[in-house]
Protein backbone atom coordinates (compact mmCIF):
# COMPACT_ATOMS: atom_id res chain seq x y z
CA UNK A 1 0.00 0.00 0.00
CA UNK A 2 3.13 2.65 0.78
CA UNK A 3 5.05 1.33 -2.02
CA UNK A 4 5.05 4.73 -4.09
CA UNK A 5 5.05 8.08 -1.92
CA UNK A 6 4.95 10.10 -4.09
CA UNK A 7 4.14 13.23 -1.47
CA UNK A 8 7.28 13.33 0.02
CA UNK A 9 10.18 15.06 -1.27
CA UNK A 10 13.51 12.82 -2.89
CA UNK A 11 15.67 14.82 -0.18
CA UNK A 12 13.61 14.30 2.38
CA UNK A 13 15.77 12.84 5.64
CA UNK A 14 14.60 12.81 9.24
CA UNK A 15 17.52 13.35 12.04
CA UNK A 16 18.58 10.94 14.25
CA UNK A 17 18.09 13.52 17.08
CA UNK A 18 14.48 13.42 15.94
CA UNK A 19 14.37 10.19 15.57
CA UNK A 20 15.57 9.19 19.25
CA UNK A 21 12.63 12.06 20.37
CA UNK A 22 10.01 9.57 17.95
CA UNK A 23 11.30 6.61 19.77
CA UNK A 24 11.32 7.90 23.32
CA UNK A 25 7.77 9.43 23.06
CA UNK A 26 6.87 6.16 21.69
CA UNK A 27 8.50 3.96 24.64
CA UNK A 28 6.86 6.44 26.90
CA UNK A 29 3.19 6.28 25.28
CA UNK A 30 3.11 2.77 25.15
CA UNK A 31 4.15 1.96 28.84
CA UNK A 32 1.68 4.36 29.92
CA UNK A 33 -0.60 2.23 27.90
CA UNK A 34 0.09 -0.74 29.28
CA UNK A 35 0.68 0.74 32.99
CA UNK A 36 -2.92 2.21 33.29
CA UNK A 37 -4.29 -0.77 31.27
CA UNK A 38 -2.75 -3.18 34.18
CA UNK A 39 -3.78 -0.48 37.08
CA UNK A 40 -7.28 -0.68 35.76
CA UNK A 41 -7.20 -4.40 35.69
CA UNK A 42 -6.15 -4.29 39.29
CA UNK A 43 -8.96 -1.60 40.51
CA UNK A 44 -11.88 -4.09 38.62
CA UNK A 45 -10.32 -7.04 40.15
CA UNK A 46 -9.70 -6.03 44.05
CA UNK A 47 -12.22 -3.28 44.58
CA UNK A 48 -15.39 -4.24 45.58
CA UNK A 49 -17.41 -1.16 46.02
CA UNK A 50 -18.95 0.21 42.77
CA UNK A 51 -18.60 4.05 43.93
CA UNK A 52 -14.95 3.55 44.94
CA UNK A 53 -14.38 1.68 41.86
CA UNK A 54 -15.05 4.66 39.97
CA UNK A 55 -13.73 7.31 41.49
CA UNK A 56 -10.50 4.96 41.64
CA UNK A 57 -10.41 4.89 37.68
CA UNK A 58 -11.07 8.05 36.82
CA UNK A 59 -8.18 9.66 39.15
CA UNK A 60 -6.13 7.15 37.51
CA UNK A 61 -6.46 7.96 34.42
CA UNK A 62 -6.63 11.04 34.96
CA UNK A 63 -2.93 9.95 36.70
CA UNK A 64 -2.02 8.33 33.63
CA UNK A 65 -2.77 11.31 31.23
CA UNK A 66 -0.95 13.87 33.41
CA UNK A 67 1.91 11.46 33.57
CA UNK A 68 1.97 11.45 29.75
CA UNK A 69 2.20 15.00 29.33
CA UNK A 70 4.59 15.77 31.62
CA UNK A 71 6.80 12.93 30.47
CA UNK A 72 6.40 14.78 26.60
CA UNK A 73 7.31 18.03 27.67
CA UNK A 74 10.21 16.69 29.66
CA UNK A 75 11.59 15.04 26.05
CA UNK A 76 10.31 17.76 23.65
CA UNK A 77 11.28 20.36 26.03
CA UNK A 78 14.27 21.82 23.81
CA UNK A 79 12.24 21.63 20.68
CA UNK A 80 9.19 23.48 21.94
CA UNK A 81 11.22 26.24 23.39
CA UNK A 82 13.05 26.70 19.96
CA UNK A 83 9.53 26.54 18.50
CA UNK A 84 8.12 29.35 21.33
CA UNK A 85 10.89 31.41 20.33
CA UNK A 86 10.31 31.42 16.49
CA UNK A 87 6.38 32.13 17.46
CA UNK A 88 7.68 34.93 19.52
CA UNK A 89 9.94 36.11 16.93
CA UNK A 90 7.58 35.95 14.13
CA UNK A 91 5.87 38.09 16.46
CA UNK A 92 7.06 40.53 16.75
CA UNK A 93 8.05 40.73 12.92
CA UNK A 94 4.30 41.25 12.34
CA UNK A 95 3.69 43.96 15.03
CA UNK A 96 6.75 45.32 13.62
CA UNK A 97 5.65 45.33 9.94
CA UNK A 98 1.86 45.83 10.49
CA UNK A 99 2.06 48.69 13.14
CA UNK A 100 0.52 51.52 11.33
CA UNK A 101 -2.51 49.27 10.32
CA UNK A 102 -2.47 48.78 14.37
CA UNK A 103 -2.47 52.09 15.34
CA UNK A 104 -4.92 53.03 13.01
CA UNK A 105 -7.83 50.41 14.91
CA UNK A 106 -6.38 51.83 17.83
CA UNK A 107 -7.34 55.12 16.96
CA UNK A 108 -10.77 54.25 15.15
CA UNK A 109 -11.74 52.68 18.68
CA UNK A 110 -10.42 55.50 20.76
CA UNK A 111 -12.09 58.06 18.63
CA UNK A 112 -15.51 56.07 18.56
CA UNK A 113 -15.15 55.43 22.46
CA UNK A 114 -14.44 59.21 23.00
CA UNK A 115 -16.95 60.69 21.22
CA UNK A 116 -14.60 63.23 20.09
CA UNK A 117 -16.64 63.74 16.85
CA UNK A 118 -19.35 62.89 14.06
CA UNK A 119 -20.07 63.49 10.76
CA UNK A 120 -20.65 66.88 9.96
CA UNK A 121 -18.34 68.32 12.65
CA UNK A 122 -15.61 70.43 12.07
CA UNK A 123 -12.60 69.27 13.11
CA UNK A 124 -8.58 70.62 13.25
CA UNK A 125 -5.72 67.70 13.95
CA UNK A 126 -2.36 69.05 13.47
CA UNK A 127 -2.68 71.85 10.81
CA UNK A 128 -5.15 69.67 8.69
CA UNK A 129 -8.71 71.14 9.59
CA UNK A 130 -12.21 70.42 7.72
CA UNK A 131 -15.96 68.75 8.07
CA UNK A 132 -16.01 64.96 8.35
CA UNK A 133 -17.95 63.40 5.61
CA UNK A 134 -16.66 60.16 6.01
CA UNK A 135 -15.58 57.44 8.49
CA UNK A 136 -13.78 53.92 8.57
CA UNK A 137 -11.72 51.55 10.18
CA UNK A 138 -8.93 52.73 8.98
CA UNK A 139 -9.11 56.79 8.01
CA UNK A 140 -11.22 59.68 8.30
CA UNK A 141 -11.86 61.87 5.47
CA UNK A 142 -12.49 66.17 5.76
CA UNK A 143 -13.23 68.42 3.41
CA UNK A 144 -10.93 71.46 3.67
CA UNK A 145 -11.93 74.44 5.66
CA UNK A 146 -9.23 77.26 5.22
CA UNK A 147 -6.64 78.25 4.32
CA UNK A 148 -5.62 78.36 7.68
CA UNK A 149 -7.38 78.09 11.47
CA UNK A 150 -9.07 82.00 11.28
CA UNK A 151 -10.95 80.98 7.93
CA UNK A 152 -14.12 79.50 7.51
CA UNK A 153 -14.51 78.85 3.54
CA UNK A 154 -14.27 75.46 2.24
CA UNK A 155 -11.35 75.23 0.17
CA UNK A 156 -12.27 72.04 -2.50
CA UNK A 157 -9.91 69.86 -1.30
CA UNK A 158 -10.98 66.44 0.48
CA UNK A 159 -8.02 65.23 2.99
CA UNK A 160 -8.34 61.65 4.16
CA UNK A 161 -6.72 61.55 7.92
CA UNK A 162 -4.98 57.88 8.76
CA UNK A 163 -6.68 57.39 12.21
CA UNK A 164 -3.04 56.55 13.72
CA UNK A 165 -2.90 60.37 14.54
CA UNK A 166 -6.23 60.27 16.52
CA UNK A 167 -4.22 57.99 18.92
CA UNK A 168 -0.77 60.68 19.74
CA UNK A 169 -2.52 63.86 19.18
CA UNK A 170 -5.45 66.04 20.30
CA UNK A 171 -8.55 66.75 18.14
CA UNK A 172 -9.79 70.26 18.51
CA UNK A 173 -13.47 70.08 17.52
CA UNK A 174 -15.01 73.30 16.44
CA UNK A 175 -18.52 71.89 16.90
CA UNK A 176 -18.99 71.70 20.15
CA UNK A 177 -23.05 73.06 19.61
CA UNK A 178 -25.21 72.04 16.69
CA UNK A 179 -27.29 75.39 16.13
CA UNK A 180 -25.29 77.84 17.63
CA UNK A 181 -21.69 78.78 18.56
CA UNK A 182 -19.22 81.40 19.35
CA UNK A 183 -17.18 82.58 16.59
CA UNK A 184 -13.95 84.52 17.68
CA UNK A 185 -11.94 86.88 15.36
CA UNK A 186 -9.04 89.15 15.60
CA UNK A 187 -8.36 92.96 14.03
CA UNK A 188 -4.60 94.08 14.27
CA UNK A 189 -3.81 97.88 15.18
CA UNK A 190 -0.51 99.66 15.23
CA UNK A 191 -0.31 101.36 18.67
CA UNK A 192 -0.40 104.97 16.77
CA UNK A 193 -3.76 104.04 15.16
CA UNK A 194 -7.51 105.10 16.69
CA UNK A 195 -7.82 101.71 17.77
CA UNK A 196 -10.24 102.92 20.14
CA UNK A 197 -12.76 104.46 17.53
CA UNK A 198 -12.83 100.19 15.84
CA UNK A 199 -13.19 98.99 19.16
CA UNK A 200 -16.44 100.75 19.54
CA UNK A 201 -17.44 100.27 15.92
CA UNK A 202 -17.21 96.78 16.08
CA UNK A 203 -18.94 96.37 18.89
CA UNK A 204 -21.79 98.66 17.43
CA UNK A 205 -21.70 96.39 14.19
CA UNK A 206 -21.45 93.19 16.00
CA UNK A 207 -24.41 93.95 18.73
CA UNK A 208 -26.67 95.35 14.94
CA UNK A 209 -25.96 91.82 13.45
CA UNK A 210 -26.16 89.27 16.17
CA UNK A 211 -29.21 91.30 17.69
CA UNK A 212 -32.40 89.31 15.97
CA UNK A 213 -31.09 85.92 17.12
CA UNK A 214 -29.28 86.96 20.26
CA UNK A 215 -32.94 85.64 22.71
CA UNK A 216 -32.16 82.44 21.49
CA UNK A 217 -29.05 81.78 21.25
CA UNK A 218 -29.61 82.57 25.06
CA UNK A 219 -31.90 80.25 25.46
CA UNK A 220 -30.09 77.60 23.51
CA UNK A 221 -27.06 77.99 25.60
CA UNK A 222 -29.07 77.86 28.86
CA UNK A 223 -30.25 74.46 27.59
CA UNK A 224 -26.71 73.16 26.65
CA UNK A 225 -25.72 74.02 30.07
CA UNK A 226 -28.46 72.36 31.86
CA UNK A 227 -28.14 69.41 29.93
CA UNK A 228 -24.21 68.87 29.77
CA UNK A 229 -23.49 70.29 33.94
CA UNK A 230 -21.55 73.42 32.37
CA UNK A 231 -21.69 76.76 33.20
CA UNK A 232 -22.13 78.86 29.99
CA UNK A 233 -20.32 82.32 29.23
CA UNK A 234 -21.89 85.02 28.02
CA UNK A 235 -23.75 85.10 25.08
CA UNK A 236 -23.66 89.07 24.32
CA UNK A 237 -20.93 90.20 21.60
CA UNK A 238 -17.70 91.91 23.24
CA UNK A 239 -14.94 93.20 22.16
CA UNK A 240 -11.95 92.64 23.98
CA UNK A 241 -8.20 94.11 23.58
CA UNK A 242 -4.76 92.45 23.34
CA UNK A 243 -1.05 93.46 23.17
CA UNK A 244 0.47 90.23 21.58
CA UNK A 245 3.78 92.55 21.09
CA UNK A 246 4.83 96.47 21.71
CA UNK A 247 3.91 98.45 19.48
CA UNK A 248 0.57 95.94 18.45
CA UNK A 249 -3.19 96.45 19.40
CA UNK A 250 -5.32 93.31 18.58
CA UNK A 251 -8.88 93.50 19.26
CA UNK A 252 -10.30 90.46 19.63
CA UNK A 253 -13.99 89.78 18.61
CA UNK A 254 -16.17 87.28 19.79
CA UNK A 255 -20.15 86.88 18.95
CA UNK A 256 -22.80 84.42 19.00
CA UNK A 257 -23.14 83.13 15.40
CA UNK A 258 -25.32 80.26 13.84
CA UNK A 259 -23.68 77.34 12.91
CA UNK A 260 -22.33 77.40 8.98
CA UNK A 261 -22.77 81.16 9.16
CA UNK A 262 -19.16 82.41 11.27
CA UNK A 263 -18.03 83.46 7.77
CA UNK A 264 -20.71 85.10 6.69
CA UNK A 265 -21.31 87.09 9.72
CA UNK A 266 -17.64 88.25 10.37
CA UNK A 267 -17.36 89.63 6.95
CA UNK A 268 -20.45 91.43 7.31
CA UNK A 269 -19.55 93.26 10.45
CA UNK A 270 -15.21 93.81 9.11
CA UNK A 271 -17.11 95.09 5.80
CA UNK A 272 -19.83 97.62 7.43
CA UNK A 273 -16.73 98.68 9.70
CA UNK A 274 -14.04 99.07 7.51
CA UNK A 275 -15.72 100.69 4.51
CA UNK A 276 -17.38 103.47 6.52
CA UNK A 277 -14.21 104.32 8.49
CA UNK A 278 -10.80 105.04 8.35
CA UNK A 279 -8.65 104.16 11.74
CA UNK A 280 -5.15 104.80 10.84
CA UNK A 281 -3.13 106.95 12.49
CA UNK A 282 -2.84 110.85 10.83
CA UNK A 283 0.62 112.09 9.48
CA UNK A 284 2.14 114.68 11.76
CA UNK A 285 4.19 116.64 8.98
CA UNK A 286 0.92 116.09 6.13
CA UNK A 287 0.39 120.11 6.64
CA UNK A 288 3.28 121.50 7.22
CA UNK A 289 4.52 119.60 3.65
CA UNK A 290 1.73 121.48 1.67
CA UNK A 291 2.40 124.61 3.48
CA UNK A 292 6.00 124.14 1.90
CA UNK A 293 5.03 123.23 -1.37
CA UNK A 294 2.75 126.07 -1.98
CA UNK A 295 5.20 128.63 -0.89
CA UNK A 296 7.94 127.48 -3.11
CA UNK A 297 5.61 127.49 -5.76
CA UNK A 298 4.82 130.72 -5.32
CA UNK A 299 8.05 131.79 -4.97
CA UNK A 300 9.22 130.01 -8.30
CA UNK A 301 6.24 132.37 -9.85
CA UNK A 302 7.25 135.82 -8.67
CA UNK A 303 10.80 134.86 -9.69
CA UNK A 304 9.32 134.53 -12.93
Amino acid sequence: MFENVDWLPDNFVISDAVLSLLASSAILIVTVIILRALTTRFIQRTVNSPELRGKWLVNSRNGFLLLLMLGLVMIWGEELRTLALSIVAIAVAFVVATKELILCFTGSILKSGSRSFVLGDRIQIKDLRGDVIDQSLLATTILEVGPGKHLHQRTGRRIVIPNALFVSEPVINESFTTHYDFHVFTVPFKREDNWQAAQQALQIAADHHCQPYLELVRRYMSKIGSQRGLVMPSVDPRVTIQVPVAGEIHLTVRIPAKAGERNFIEQAILTEVFSENDFSAPRPGRAEDRAASSSSESLRTQGR
